[in-house]
């Protein structure tokens, strides 16, 4: 028969070495005899033949030979699927019987024999399950599934504990199959797995390995690569030999199963019995991620920041080669992230809330974090809510433990107050430290915001309208914000607010959008009004800032402005003129006001709401006002005044209507107002 003939050449084809060519040319001759065949034996023959063929395993390629061993079963697998789905064809015509589809399964299966060690058998029934069972093709029925799903498991199992002396590729076919296939699997299926020994081999595969990310080393080879141009721009050509070091990892098995293969370990994470192994494979973490950033920091491409990019990098590199590496540094921070967060998720919910271990693991995640941070800040992060969630359980898990967050405090801080640094690596870091700031505030005491937070934060006050440093900036406001806020920092606001006044009506509105304005207004004003520690010593010191606000109504600009931003406008943010900004500032701060100054407060903005003319941004200001008197903003006492105050006929007009409060003399001395009469 024409089948066993060519059966025939292709096992003599196998026994001898080829080249890549001709083993993918056998392998696709294979893939169609195994769909072919209709003895069992044959089927069992060429499936033992293909793991053991020196035409397919002479070649040290990687993963090229796993892959496509993978492959050629779920190719198979898919064919038989399609001879079922076949439509009958007319009488007359005979079509050549094939074998069922659990024959043909245990066929297949029985070919993964003793002759071939354990990790190929994994491939070839992983290959079987994607084919019948990947995209809920339920090809399977369910009895079969779980007998094949079981074997999976036995041979993953199987191949972990035998896979320790071999080469790099045969022990990362396993982590590379079991990412192709973990989807497919039950979830019972899941759990059998032998998550303590398959947990440090992907993290190794990952991470390590040279069929992996190299320990990030590929950021330091590429910059003997990185050249200046004759028009004196730096780029990395697309032609450069480095360069195609990074294609050929970036197209590896690995890499591309990098999404997979980290839900995978997240999964194991969740799962070891060993607590040591959760410590371990946070230690490994934060090691990798540091090499990565050293790595980076001596690359000539860290020193361009983002914002100038444009100017001294070339076309070639902007538009071919970069691309490229920041997809590939953007799924390593996925990756890494996905593993944080069943890391972290192990430190909330399990026994590893020791004083000794929370506070340790949450420090090597925040290390992790921050050697990532020129990743994370081009990006974005409060795009990747996983990323956040990793982030403020440690922030949370850490401000537990005062004096190891101050000591985390002063490991990451910049140590040079003198001034701003010039690299944008170190700039990072010193955003990833302001921004950390911002959440230990409330836990550490006066002396450590003095020491630490507040000169950082100060040289970045005083930068002005650099677009590289805004984020910075922005950071360094919401720090002095929240270190004001905090109870224990009283004294620390009475001598720092002066300055801090200064800077921010110096910033508004060039480098400070209107939102962060009015935010800071609002803060201001709550932590100054009664009950707090200040107002007992400078108890008209809201009202004065308020004064400075109210007294700059008049002249500020009516025109729509947009902020300087590195990131451009915030679409949900309504635009607003310098004028609307102020008059609304006065409105948020209201309800922080004495009860003995609100009344006095309530006229003076309600009759700055008729200075904005604009018709838009007019009502934009009413809505805000009225919320802010309806809305259950104020407290009983203070609500109680509102609605004394609104019940005024002149009042509703004024604010209905736009008639102003303010009445033109002449007046005698001491003498009642229009709105004051009894």
């Amino acid at each position: 028969m024409a089948t066993d003939r060519s059966l025939a050449t292709l096992l003599r084809a196998l026994q001898s070495p080829s080249s890549e060519q001709d083993a993918s040319r056998l392998l696709g001759s294979a893939t169609i005899l195994l769909t072919l065949l209709s003895n069992p034996l044959n089927i069992t023959l060429l499936t033992s033949q293909l793991l053991t063929a020196p035409a397919v395993w002479f070649r040290a390629d990687g993963l090229l030979a796993e892959s496509r061993i993978l492959g050629v079963f779920n190719a198979a697998s898919l064919e038989k699927i399609a001879q079922e789905k076949t439509s009958q064809y007319p009488a007359g015509i005979r079509v050549r019987e094939t074998l069922g589809k659990e024959a043909w399964l245990k066929a297949v299966v029985h070919g993964a024999d003793e002759k071939s060690p354990r990790w190929k058998h994994v491939l070839v029934i992983g290959g079987l399950l994607l084919g019948f069972e990947n995209h809920d093709r339920n090809g399977l029925p369910k009895t079969l599934r779980r007998t094949l799903e079981s074997a999976m498991i036995k041979a993953t199992n199987l191949a972990l504990q035998e896979v320790k002396d071999v080469e790099d590729s045969s022990r990362a076919s396993i982590p590379m199959a079991l990412g192709y296939v973990f989807d497919v699997l039950d979830a019972s299926a899941k759990t059998q797995i032998q998550h303590d020994l398959l947990l440090p081999l992907l993290v190794e595969t990952m991470l390590y390995s040279k069929l992996g990310l190299r320990w990030g080393y590929f950021l330091g080879t590429m910059d003997v690569d990185v050249l200046q141009d004759a028009n004196g721009k730096f780029g990395w050509s697309p032609n450069s030999l480095s360069y195609s070091h990074v294609q050929q990892m970036a197209s590896s098995p690995v890499f591309s199963s990098l999404g997979g293969l980290s839900r995978l370990a997240g999964f194991c994470i969740s799962k070891v019995k060993d607590k040591g192994l959760v410590q371990k494979t946070s230690e490994d973490l934060a090691a990798f991620t540091r090499s990565l950033c050293v790595q980076w920091r001596q690359n000539k491409l860290s020193e361009v920041d983002i914002t100038e990019e444009q100017v001294y990098l070339n076309d070639a590199s902007m538009r071919e080669s970069l691309p490229l590496l920041w997809q590939i540094l953007k799924s390593t921070l996925f990756a890494v992230v996905i593993m944080e967060t069943s890391l972290l998720g192990r430190v909330i919910g399990d026994g590893l809330k020791s004083p000794l271990q929370a506070p340790f693991l949450a420090i090597l995640a925040l290390h992790t974090l921050r050697n990532l941070a020129f990743v994370s800040f081009r990006h974005g992060q409060n795009a990747f809510s996983q990323y956040n969630y990793v982030y403020m359980s440690s922030v949370d898990i850490l401000s537990s433990y005062p004096a190891q967050a101050e000591a985390f405090l002063r490991e990451i801080q910049d140590h040079n107050l003198s001034n701003i640094p010039e690299h944008p690596h170190e700039r990072c870091d010193d955003l990833f430290f302001l921004n950390a700031a911002e959440h230990f505030a409330l836990c550490l005491p006066k002396s450590i915001a003095d020491e630490l937070f507040i000169p950082r934060a100060s040289q970045y006050l005083q930068v002005g309208n650099d677009r590289r440093l805004l984020e910075s900036f922005e950071a360094a406001h919401s720090v002095v914000l929240a270190v004001f806020s905090c109870p224990q920092n009283h004294e620390l606001v009475i001598k720092c607010l002066p300055f801090y006044i200064t800077t921010l009506f110096g910033a508004f509105p060039q480098e400070l959008s209107s939102r962060q304005f009015r935010l800071a207004i609002k803060t201001i004003v709550r932590i100054t009004a009664h009950p707090s520690f200040i107002s007992e010593t400078q108890p008209i010191l809201s009202s004065t800032i308020l004064e400075m606000v109210s007294s700059r109504v008049k002249d500020a600009s009516s025109a729509h402005t947009l902020p300087v931003s590195k990131h451009g406008a915030d679409q949900t943010e309504p635009v607003l003129s310098d004028k609307a900004t102020l008059v609304l500032s006065l409105v948020d701060s209201l309800p922080s006001l004495p009860i003995a100054d609100l009344q006095e407060w309530l006229s003076l903005t309600a009759d700055s709401l008729n200075s904005v003319h604009d018709p838009v941004m007019a009502e934009e200001c009413r809505q805000r006002f009225w919320e802010v008197l309806s809305n259950g903003v104020m407290d009983v006492a203070r609500a109680q005044i509102c609605v004394q105050w609104w019940n005024t006929k002149e009042i509703r007009k004024a604010v209905l209507h736009g008639e102003s409060l303010i009445h033109d003399g002449p007046f005698m001395s001491g003498a009642l107002g229009e709105i004051s009469k009894f």
